[in-house]
């Protein structure tokens, strides 16, 4: 009895661990493209600070205290990075 319930549960660990060890692999060879191909497009992207800065030129102070209260000079960025990586995302063919 002993060593069915071994057998078994040795089994269950092979199979659960070569899935595991299957999806880590490809997981972190998606990381890795990704993350070049966000490092090659980061070297081809126009600067937008620039243009960022004069659109916001004509805000006025009551705007501001707005949004300083809600945190849009760090959030902005964020929301903008997201929308790109995950326009990046739905391009890769086994994912997308």
């Amino acid at each position: 009895m002993y060593g069915i319930l071994v057998s078994g549960l040795f089994t269950f660990l092979g199979a659960a661990l070569r899935t595991v060890v299957v999806k880590f692999v490809v997981f972190a060879a998606l990381f890795a493209i990704v993350s070049a191909f966000i490092a090659y497009l980061a070297t081809k992207l126009p600067d937008f600070a620039a243009s960022l800065n004069l659109a916001f030129v004509g805000i006025t102070p009551g705007m501001w205290y707005f949004l300083d209260t809600f945190s849009i000079a760090q959030g902005l960025p964020l929301v903008i990075a997201a929308y790109i990586l995950r326009f990046m995302i739905r391009r890769i063919p086994v994912i997308g």
